[in-house]
């Protein structure tokens, strides 16, 4: 009688516990397009949370805030905190991480209270406690931990594409500013042109034909000023979308790449070091090979599950005047499979994740080869432009120093060539431009900065944007 009561006492203290034990409450956090819309347009670079996320991932603290100058580091920070990307790869790691939380918890007793006819004379109480075998609890863990560390190389592999849009967006906008300054000064050259040919058509000496093509030269340089003036701005609000924040968050800041063109050598990049960068560092394959650790687990996981699970449950019966302790155990017997479908399904995924992997490397080889093989080449035309360009440089500096009083004929003369040199320091900035494309090719090949100055993101955790983190890898 003392050994039923003392059971019936434990049995309700755990069911007072239960009762009394934490429950989380749901907090509702309603949210319509207009309102955030209108979050998204009240974004800006001045952000206070900006400079906190920006001083953690510098590991120092700005002078300076806002920043009047934005270099492409800072505008990718900028970019790790705004975009709605990288805040969806943030959310989905933290999902992974809650389910190691999921994986480590054990499952609940059960207690099963039954009373019975006749009533209050029959009573049956039954404490069910279930027993994992064969270690699947630290199994489902490493399987969870496994796919965290596959959604972590995921937000990684976001921030750098995020990264990458935001270079090709800084690319452009230096490209097409140069440009514009370049099509300017052809304008005003042109302009001279078609003013010194005037003069001679009004003097007899040459064919209004002639001038007529000079001003024809004149409307399609100011034509090409015009389209490169307005392709700057759209450039901007390509930058503005990369980062994520509105076109009018960039009003008024200083954008600035120091080397712009100062580009690696080939012996900096050669074939073995980038073959290797993109085997190890490439993001996709740490990935696919956390991925593989996973898929490894849960075939591990299914050959545990051959084992059944253990039910022990003790109970207690009241039948007046008598009381009875009873344990029973309870398990599935495995007579008519041993979980054969599972386990060669696991197989069969686990060998998928194999292929997948070398399949991830072989593409992440191919892929930095032929962006090598890219870069080399736009490298090796944009040296050789920029020469030409630099000698024609060279002859218009002693001409540009001459007074030029010798007659209409000769200022013609001088800026006929003037035209020319324009003419290759266009043609250079267009080789720099391919050439800065093709690096930024290598890079996302890679997945690894390789201009002067350009730092790599780091992730250590997944900061919310209430509290950013600090970024490490």
């Amino acid at each position: 009688m003392r050994s039923a009561s003392l059971f019936m006492a434990a049995a309700l203290a755990a069911l007072g516990f239960s009762a009394c034990a934490p429950v989380q409450r749901y907090h509702p956090e309603p949210i319509t397009p207009a309102m955030s819309a209108m979050r998204i347009e009240s974004r800006s670079l001045d952000d206070p949370g900006l400079r906190r996320f920006m001083e953690a991932n510098r590991g120092h603290k700005l002078t300076e805030w806002p920043l009047k100058t934005w270099n492409l580091n800072d505008l990718a920070l900028a970019a790790y905190y705004f975009n709605p990307q990288m805040q969806v790869a943030r959310d989905q790691a933290q999902a992974a991480q809650a389910a190691i939380l999921t994986a480590g918890e054990r499952p609940n007793p059960k207690v099963t209270l039954r009373p019975s006819i006749p009533s209050p004379y029959l009573l049956t109480l039954r404490l069910d406690v279930p027993i994992q075998t064969a270690g699947r609890r630290g199994i489902k863990i490493k399987q969870a931990v496994a796919l965290t560390r596959a959604a972590r190389f995921n937000l990684a592999s976001t921030a750098w594409r995020v990264r990458s849009a935001v270079r090709a967006a800084l690319v452009s906008i230096f490209f097409d500013q140069k440009q514009a300054e370049l099509a300017q000064a052809q304008a005003r050259l042109e302009a001279q042109q078609v003013e010194g040919l005037r003069v001679q058509w009004r003097a007899g000496e040459i064919a209004r034909p002639m001038v007529a093509a000079a001003e024809a030269n004149l409307f399609n340089a100011r034509m090409a000023a015009w389209a490169a003036e307005g392709q700057v701005l759209q450039d901007r609000t390509a930058l503005a979308a990369a980062i994520g924040v509105p076109a009018h968050a960039l009003d008024g800041i200083r954008l600035r790449w120091r080397s712009f063109a100062q580009l690696p050598s080939e012996k900096a990049l050669s074939p073995q070091v980038i073959q290797r960068q993109a085997v190890l560092n490439r993001l996709d394959v740490r990935q696919a090979l956390a991925q593989y650790a996973a898929a490894q687990a849960a075939l591990q996981l299914e050959i545990a599950r051959q084992h059944p699970n253990i039910q022990l449950g003790p109970g207690y019966s009241y039948q007046e005047p008598d009381n009875y302790l009873v344990t029973g155990l309870a398990a599935v017997l495995p007579i008519f499979n041993r979980n054969q479908g599972p386990i060669a399904q696991a197989e069969a995924a686990r060998k998928l994740a194999a292929a997948q992997l070398m399949a991830v490397q072989a593409r992440a080889i191919s892929q930095s080869e032929a962006a090598l093989a890219n870069y080399r080449t736009a490298l090796g035309e944009w040296r050789d432009i920029e020469a030409s360009a630099h000698e024609i440089q060279h002859v218009l500096e002693p001409l540009s120093k001459q007074s030029v009083t010798v007659g209409e004929t000769n200022q013609l003369a001088f800026t006929s060539v003037q035209l020319q040199g324009v003419a290759a320091a266009r043609a250079a900035l267009a080789a720099l431009d391919r050439a800065q494309q093709a690096l930024g090719q290598l890079e996302t090949a890679v997945e690894r900065p390789l201009g002067a100055g350009e730092v790599a993101p780091r992730f250590k955790r997944t900061p919310r944007r209430q509290k950013p983190g600090k970024l490490t890898r």
